[in-house]
This record gives structure tokens, sequence and C-alpha cells, in this order.
């Protein structure tokens, strides 16, 4: 019995706004962005951007969010890319969100690496490239970037960019699914399912896979059921004691 792991999952993500922290309203951020505070000014763009407080409006987003970027702000510079790359406020532009996604992600940004990296796995605004793409997840990842890990044991998995390496594929995914990646924990669980990287082990493959269901994950569901053919009364109780231990345990 064989199971089939995942692909990549590219996705690149506005940030959340978690605005007017210590009691901040618009206008204090407004005054401040004004006066050419980067800070106020993220915070203002993330403002529009969500439409917290005022309505959604991604043309006075990319205003403040193009200010705070000037300035060197990288959350700022990181918006800015994701707005260039998905088109909102501004014409879709695949290179202007690379100068921007590679502006944050050389200071360091990890969000930024990983959009990057996308940008090269996908050759969208640079030439298409595996081995840069793997470059930039890999620093992400190392920040502990849960998708830029996962993305990473894909590039081993699949031999894309690096040499092909089921055993630093575990690594990466089991870092992934260790922070509830759901993508990664169904990986994760194929690995073990099909002996790849880690002994075969049908107990751990169930209990990621259920740990992957309990998120919603279609595939896992079916290869749980798969797998638990395949499986004793004892050795299914103890896959779900480890289940319920792994949630217990995070949950702390």
């Amino acid at each position: 019995m064989r199971f089939w792991r995942e692909k990549a999952f590219h996705l690149v993500l506005l940030l959340s706004s978690a605005l007017f922290c210590l009691g901040t309203g618009i206008d204090d951020f407004r005054k401040a962005a004004e006066q050419g505070d980067a800070f106020a000014q993220y915070y203002l763009g993330l403002i529009y951007a969500t439409g917290d407080g005022v309505a959604e409006d991604d043309v006075e987003a990319v205003k403040w969010f193009r200010k705070a970027a000037e300035q060197g702000q990288a959350d700022a510079q990181c918006n800015l890319g994701f707005i260039y790359d998905n088109g909102q406020g501004v014409a879709e532009d695949y290179v202007e969100a690379v100068k921007w996604y590679r502006k944050a992600a050389e200071q360091g940004f990890a969000m930024a690496q990983y959009n990057l990296g996308i940008m090269y796995a996908n050759g969208q605004g640079v030439t298409e490239d595996d081995v840069k793409a793997v470059k930039w997840y890999r620093k992400a990842a190392e920040q502990g970037f849960a998708m830029a890990q996962y993305n990473l044991g894909i590039m081993y998995d699949n031999g894309e960019g690096v040499t092909e390496d089921d055993v630093e594929a575990v690594k990466w995914f089991r870092k992934s699914a260790e922070q509830g990646f759901a993508g990664a924990q169904y990986n994760l669980g194929v690995m073990y399912a099909n002996g790849e990287g880690v002994a075969e082990d049908y107990v751990m493959g169930y209990m990621w896979y259920n740990l992957a269901v309990a998120q919603g994950h279609g595939i896992a569901k079916k290869n749980k059921g798969i797998i638990s053919e395949e499986m004793t009364r004892e050795q299914i109780a103890e896959a779900q004691k480890l289940s319920r231990e792994w949630l217990a345990k995070r949950s702390k």
C-alpha cells in the first residue's frame, strides 16, 4: 500500500492588523503618520486594508504602506509586495511584488522570505529558480515559519532545488506539523505510512493523519480510513491516545 503526499502549499498572506493596540485610535495614527512616523504609516495602511474602524480602501492602504515601506519598514514592504502580487488597489505587478518582498526579506522578515521563495518557485516576477526558492524558504523555515518549513519539506521530498532527501523532508514536515500545520501533518503521516525518511509505522502515520483530520483535511480522513484497515484495534487505540496527548500538550 502506498500513500501520496500533498504538493506545495503556495499562499501569500496579508498580515492581520491587531489594531488600536495600547488604546491608540485612528486620529492618533493619522497624526503620527502625517508627521512621518513609519510605524504609524504602516498601521494606518492596515486600518484601511482591513476596514477596521473605517471604510475599507485599498488605494489608501497602498498610499500608507508605500510611505512606510520607503522608510524601510519591513512589515509595510511585505504587505506592499502582497498588494502588488494580488492587484489590490494597484495593477497586479509581479516584478514590483518581488521588489518589495526582497527588501523585507533582506531585512530578515520571515513572511517576505517565504513569499519571495514562492515567487522564485512559480517564476512570477523573476525567472523560475528552484535553488533560489529553497534558499528563501530555508531562511524563513529556520525562523520557525511553518508554511516555509512545509514547502522546504516538499522541495526535499521532490528533489527540487536540492538533492532529493526523504530524511530532510521528514525533518521539515515535522517542524511544521508540530506547529499545527495540517498539510505538514498529513504529509508526515504519509512518510510514516510509506516508511520514507523514517521507519514504517502505521501508529504514527494514523496519529498524524488524525491530527490533520481534526483540522478538516479531507485526504487525511480518507487515508486514515485506509490505514486503519491494516491496523489492530490496539494499534488504533494507541494512535488515538497519542493524538489526544499531542493536542493536550499543545493546548498548554
